[in-house]
């Protein structure tokens, strides 16, 4: 969830006051990984989704203040724009009926979110861009009131010395455009995992969520249009980078320290390398005097973290006893299509995560970074079409890639973690035969499209009906 901030103005002396208390904070971070101070429990799986609010037209509905008014529920928060809200599940231990119990609790906040979107004459949608959204929607006048959000907005065009946001996507077909302001990343919503991991363990877990993004991003491709234009399988990915670049201040030559970005590099020894590089390479955005708060929460480097969007991100959380943990944020997919679909989702990444970081020898040794990394833009790009080079330079489909080696990995990981042995048949038979029959999210809204005349009210009243038979993507229909 995003945290709030009390205020959307800062001084030259705020920021030298939040870079001292960051570096004492990174310092004492480091100390609690050299004298083993992080949680050694493992293996805690949950999860956040963003959502849309749509109208009876399947236009976005500025809604989210009076829907999260009348809904009172702390699990659903605001989301940067006034059409998203952002839904979060209780975090459970990745053993026994675990995903059943996810689908469970996402379904019962699934339905009462529709039914107050209901009473405000709307309705709540799962998918990474929204069809019917136009370029001026995406204005100041529907950024959500929190004062977080205006001053990620003021600083990054302060850094960008007022120039525009500049967008050029080439796919199936072209898009550019300027946009005045950061409130093209609202255009995107995403699928988000957390695992809650050992200090020990965490290198493994996170190589093998980048080597495991490419093959995430494409089974999952739910994105494949912005403002009518077919672009990439998974547009989400070049929108949010573009959307929020900053130019300046960073080594903005090199991608791997945009502020959304896949990363320059494996981790090495430590993921403690990740909260450096966040103190030597990236400013912060919001130098908000967070002193009040003890020391020991680290509140200053959990928020500078907050602003800087990896595709796989460390987070900091703590205990009940407060007894801090890790945990891998893994972002690469996209909200949608069905809550079905969603859980088969969840249930791959964490048994492909589980069994790929148990590898020997490590990921890390058996594919180049800079072949990982080309692997996630091309799978993004072209979703299951998508050629891959794998673990010792093989190359492959995306589509024979998972049909092959990754879902019987992923059925492997599962069951390692006593998994119920039923609920791993049920969810990774749904991405089997969505693999096999090559219908994604993305790929369904293309079909539709091209069947009915470049239709996007038709598509997404058409998509939202689908979504809310519950039945899985490869199960729907054109007609």
């Amino acid at each position: 969830m995003g945290q709030e901030i009390p205020r959307s103005q800062f001084s030259r002396q705020d920021f030298q006051r939040f870079r001292e208390r960051l570096q004492q904070e990174t310092a004492l971070l480091a100390d609690w990984f050299q004298k083993d101070r992080l949680a050694s429990i493992s293996g805690i799986g949950g999860f956040e989704i963003e959502a849309w609010l749509v109208d009876r037209a399947s236009r976005p509905a500025p809604l989210n203040r009076v829907f999260l008014e009348r809904l009172a529920d702390p699990l659903v928060v605001p989301e940067l724009s006034l059409f998203n809200i952002e839904l979060n599940t209780p975090p459970l231990p990745l053993y026994g009926d675990t995903l059943r119990r996810m689908h469970t609790n996402l379904d019962s906040l699934w339905q009462r979110c529709q039914r107050v979107a209901g009473e405000l004459d709307a309705s709540v949608m799962l998918i990474g861009i929204l069809p019917t959204l136009r370029d001026r929607d995406l204005s100041l006048e529907h950024m959500s009131e929190w004062a977080r959000y205006r001053a990620i907005n003021e600083q990054i065009l302060t850094r960008r010395r007022g120039q525009p946001m500049e967008l050029a996507i080439h796919g199936v077909e072209t898009l550019r455009l300027t946009h005045a302001d950061v409130m093209l990343e609202a255009a995107t919503t995403s699928f988000q995992t957390h695992l809650q991991v050992t200090a020990q363990e965490a290198p493994a877990f996170f190589n093998a969520a980048l080597a495991l993004a490419a093959p995430m991003v494409a089974v999952t491709a739910n994105s494949p249009l912005l403002f009518g234009k077919v672009l990439w399988e998974e547009t989400r990915i070049p929108l949010f980078e573009q959307g929020v670049a900053l130019a300046g201040g960073e080594r903005s030559d090199d991608p791997g320290w945009r502020r959304v970005t896949f990363g320059h590099g494996y981790v090495r020894d430590s993921v403690l390398e990740l909260f450096a590089e966040n103190l030597a390479h990236y400013p912060p955005l919001l130098p908000v005097d967070l002193s009040a708060e003890p020391v020991e929460q680290l509140p200053h480097l959990r928020l500078h973290n907050g602003t800087i969007w990896r595709w796989n991100r460390p987070l900091i959380g703590f205990e009940a006893d407060g007894t801090p943990h890790l945990r891998i944020e893994h972002r690469v997919m996209p909200a949608g299509p069905s809550l079905p679909d969603t859980i088969a989702n969840a249930a791959l990444y964490y048994g492909l995560v589980h069994a790929l970081a148990r590898m020997t020898p490590p990921v890390a040794t058996l594919l180049d970074f800079g072949q990982c990394r080309a692997n996630f833009y091309a799978a993004a790009r072209d979703g299951l079409r998508a050629e891959v080079v794998w673990l010792n330079g093989r190359r492959l489909s995306v589509r024979q890639l998972l049909l092959e080696a990754l879902l019987p990995l992923a059925r492997r990981g599962l069951l390692a973690l006593d998994m119920d042995a039923g609920d791993v048949a049920d969810y990774l038979d749904l991405i089997a035969v969505r693999v096999a029959s090559g219908c994604s999210g993305a790929d369904w809204q293309r079909r539709f499209l091209a069947r009915h005349d470049s239709d996007l009210t038709a598509l997404t009243l058409a998509y939202l009906e689908r979504q809310q038979s519950g039945k899985p993507v490869a199960e729907w229909r054109l007609d």
